[in-house]
């Protein structure tokens, strides 16, 4: 590795949840020296976030153009651009990259692939040029023990029915609360065991992946789930190397040319006093029902706590009803629409979510807000939770403990070194004869 510029292709699947988690690791290897070619679509290119100065010579964007598949909108290259159940037309457009792809191997053979569960096929075609392929999970290491291992991703010897996911696995060797409500545990079940219009289960997409890479890298680290990624090693037989938190950089300042929203908002910031504030968002794939937003919005102003809250607005939704009338009005002083150890309200909704919520449960650092049996929540108790985890004496512990996890979730120095363990283990990996066994498309 010493003779040469290290060369890893970057391959995520066409979600900016996992998109973004894929960019930052590829910025922390880019600062190690390493050229990076991350591999998408031309439109999701465009909305990535612009690559530093500094790392612009090692981290180069490569197009491939998304095939055309009936069913599938045009200009719909990510999973956000999707109305709910056509997310499976894009999973079969990016079946059909396997031949592009090969074309990029063969012309600029990288030195490891690094990639995403919805590829299965990337390592059969890695290995016919001698390149190892590495699965990178952005999911948690808890949530990866909870989908057990392949043969039970495959098969369902274990788990056959949706009661089965809404409690921990009996495989795993320690006590844990990891688990999926019952609306969500629907959801996971059928997602995993019913094929879509691609022709393949994702539980068969996960179980190809995880038997045909040469081992797993997972953002996460030893101190908040070493004892899931001890279990992992147990259920997948192969390395399982943590590559830390991979926490964003902070921002250094807001300048003048900056967004004007984005100024107002960092200037208000910066008048709210420490941990005074709750931060309102369910990450970049889910889209809340109208109805749920104005509960929502009611119950963060019956909270009386000030807030900052991303809030994406749906589909065929006008912005005059996207939130409920005088809203803004009432809320202009103390929120603002739009890791640093602080204590979470947990409201999980869509795939991993709960899972998560649960494993933060667990630690002491976050708390669950009681929901409905569908999976729906009233401003009542949202507001009740928002006190307690911020201001009330019963929330005490949630606040200490939380701080405590600063020291591992925030700390630059300490999530690098994880990264610094990954490029040693893949130099060494490097001078191993890694033959990949290439894996029976039949047996899938």
């Amino acid at each position: 590795m010493a003779s040469k510029q290290c060369h890893i292709m970057v391959f995520p699947w066409l979600a900016f949840g996992h998109m973004i988690p894929f960019l930052e690791s590829s910025k922390k290897l880019a600062e190690k020296g390493i050229r990076i070619s991350f591999i998408s679509t031309p439109r999701n290119i465009q909305r990535l976030p612009s690559i530093p100065p500094n790392l612009a010579d090692n981290i180069k964007f490569v197009q491939l153009p998304l095939p055309s598949v009936h069913g599938l909108p045009e200009n719909c290259e990510a999973s956000i651009d999707l109305q709910k159940g056509k997310t499976q037309y894009l999973k079969k457009a990016c079946d059909m990259f396997q031949a592009p792809f090969e074309k990029l191997v063969h012309k600029d053979p990288p030195d490891l692939v690094l990639f995403d569960f919805i590829h299965y096929w990337v390592p059969e075609t890695a290995a016919k040029f001698g390149v190892p392929s590495v699965f990178f999970s952005y999911y948690s290491a808890s949530t990866l023990c909870f989908l057990g291992q392949p043969d039970e991703l495959q098969f369902f010897q274990k788990r056959n029915k949706i009661e089965d996911f809404a409690v921990p696995p009996k495989w795993m060797p320690f006590p844990s609360m990891v688990s999926q409500s019952p609306d969500q545990a629907a959801q996971m079940f059928r997602k995993l065991k019913f094929p879509d219009i691609s022709g393949m289960l994702s539980g068969q997409r996960w179980a190809a992946t995880l038997e045909g890479c040469d081992y797993v890298a997972v953002r996460s680290c030893m101190e908040s789930e070493g004892a899931f990624l001890g279990c992992l090693e147990e259920l997948y037989q192969k390395p399982i190397l943590p590559v830390g938190l991979l926490p964003p950089s902070p921002v250094k300042n807001i300048d003048s040319h900056s967004d004007p929203n984005w100024c107002s908002t960092f200037h208000w910031l910066d008048k709210q006093g420490p941990k005074s504030l709750v931060f309102v968002g369910f990450g970049s794939e889910y889209e809340m029902p109208i109805e749920q937003v104005h509960e929502l919005a009611y119950g963060v102003d019956l909270s009386e706590i000030p807030f900052i809250w991303i809030l994406r607005k749906p589909e065929g939704v006008s912005s005059s009803e996207l939130l409920p009338d005088g809203f803004l009005a009432r809320i202009s002083n103390r929120g603002k629409s739009l890791s640093f150890g602080h204590a979470q309200i947990l409201m999980p909704m869509v795939s991993d979510h709960g899972l998560n919520a649960k494993l933060l449960v667990e630690k002491g650092i976050g708390f669950e807000a009681q929901r409905n049996k569908d999976g729906s929540f009233n401003r009542d108790v949202l507001a009740k939770s928002m006190r307690l985890v911020m201001v009330d004496k019963e929330g005490e512990p949630l606040r200490l403990k939380a701080a405590q996890m600063k020291t591992i979730f925030g700390n630059q120095n300490f999530n690098e070194n994880y990264i610094n363990n990954f490029i040693h283990h893949m130099g060494i990996y490097q001078q191993k004869d890694h033959q990949m066994p290439i894996k029976d498309a039949e047996k899938l």
